[in-house]
């Protein structure tokens, strides 16, 4: 009899202290609220909480909160957002997470090993009787590229390790077992997801990310194999069903939790998602990765924001400075996508990075197409801003990422208590979809052995 319970891998469950092999996916500035992690965790399943845009202090605040609510160190983990720009805040970040016993974080956007991801890993690394290590801290890779997952199928490269021993960062000990262990205890496979994405195709990924953790396995002979779990795209029974039949440890949600009562964004933005349907979302440039080109998904219904964002990105691309821009597109841009002028918009942005990274000012200074970057990415920070703060009379620029499983979820639970995002309790979404998973597989395996 399949259970809810009996889906997916026991390894996973048991070495995260849950009762189910699901997970609820870490969402930006804090959209992953720490209701939504207390609750998850209480109920039984892991949950990440969104550390990504939010200052230290505040993570600090709400790891707090957490630990104090759960008691324990299971159920729960903290995520770590690549910081290209700012390395030390990726150390500083896993620094605060060592200190307060915080054993999983969920790797988010990373394209290359750091510093960071391997000190967390390796810190506390022991032996155990049989001479196998045993890793203290475990993290859950999100990724969908497999030259990205062969980094984290890989041992930490012996580069960092060696650096971080010689900085006094890990010891002898945990230097000398790094070549026994993963980096990743668990890679989680994301297809078409909102916010950061490739556009993959779960039933394309998922084999293969498969037969390379496979190969992998047999290339390093690991005393255990890393878990590959599946995420984006999933928010009905069919699509959950469908990753566990195509071998995956665990599944993850995002969009459907982040039209929930605990979610950590404005009521006005819930009344939105709610309302979507799976043609709902497009792509739009990401402000943090906006020269190198990285897409997000997002809401589209609504809101001008993609459009916005493209044409935007389109006119940095296309032009090697602001002045080179046409006068009735530079007054556009100025009047109804920011509502303010270029020069205060660089004033503000200015203020902020002398503080924080004033080599970029004085790369902006001397380079018209780094500052135009600037002001663009300027437009990324306040549409996420308005969202959060919910301001209805700016909601054509709300920023929203979400992917097109919650307008399936909608679909779904039309003409039910759920239909009304106020009934949406996220451990309640869990167990709905976890119990009817387990039912539709049932029926399907009955059906097929007629």
């Amino acid at each position: 009899m399949i259970s809810a319970e009996s889906l997916g891998s026991e390894a996973f469950k048991q070495d995260y202290g849950i009762r189910y092999a699901y997970v609820s996916g870490a969402m930006v500035k804090g959209i992953a609220s720490k209701e939504l992690v207390i609750r998850m965790a209480q109920a039984g399943y892991l949950a990440f909480f969104g550390t990504g845009g939010l200052s230290l202090p505040v993570i600090e605040e709400n790891i707090k909160a957490i630990q104090l609510a759960l008691g324990g160190d299971t159920g729960y983990g903290m995520n770590l957002l690549c910081n290209l720009a700012r390395p030390d805040m990726e150390m500083a970040a896993v620094d605060m997470f060592l200190r307060y016993g915080v054993s999983n974080i969920e790797a988010s956007a990373f394209m290359q090993v750091t510093p960071a991801l391997v000190k967390f890993r390796l810190s506390g690394l022991q032996r155990n009787a049989e001479g196998h290590p045993v890793a203290r801290h475990r993290l859950m890779a999100k990724l969908s590229r497999p030259e990205i997952a062969e980094l984290f199928l890989s041992p930490a490269p012996k580069q960092i390790v060696e650096r971080l021993l010689q900085q006094g960062q890990i010891n002898a000990e945990e230097a000398a077992l790094s070549e026994r262990l993963p980096l990743a205890s668990d890679v989680c496979v994301e297809a078409d997801s909102g916010g950061h994405t490739d556009m993959g195709n779960a039933a394309v990924l998922i084999p293969a990310m498969i037969r390379l953790r496979d190969s992998m396995q047999q290339r390093y002979q690991y005393h255990q194999p890393v878990r590959v779990g599946a995420g984006g795209g999933i928010g009905t029974p069919e699509s959950a069903a469908s990753a566990f039949v195509l071998g995956a440890d665990f599944i993850l949600t995002g969009s459907i939790n982040q039209c929930s009562v605990e979610a950590g964004t404005s009521a006005a933005v819930k009344d939105m998602l709610q309302e979507l349907n799976v043609q709902d979302t497009d792509y739009a440039p990401a402000g943090d990765m906006f020269e190198l080109g990285a897409r997000v998904q997002v809401m589209k219904k609504s809101v001008f924001f993609p459009a916005r964002a493209n044409k935007l990105h389109d006119l940095w691309r296309n032009h090697s400075s602001l002045d080179a821009i046409d006068s009735a597109t530079r007054k556009q841009i100025q009047e109804k996508f920011f509502g303010r002028s270029f020069d205060d918009v660089y004033s503000e942005t200015k203020s902020y990075y002398l503080s924080e990274m004033p080599a970029e000012i004085a790369r902006a200074e001397q380079q018209p197409k780094v500052k135009m970057a600037l002001i663009f990415r300027w437009y990324f920070i306040h549409t996420m801003r308005l969202a959060a703060a919910g301001d209805i009379s700016q909601r054509v620029n709300f920023q929203v990422h979400c992917g097109p499983a919650l307008g399936a979820f909608n679909q779904w639970v039309q003409g039910t208590a759920l239909q009304d995002w106020h009934n949406r309790h996220v451990d309640q979404i869990a167990a709905l979809l976890m119990n009817e998973t387990a039912e539709f597989l049932q029926h399907r395996f009955q059906r097929w052995q007629r």
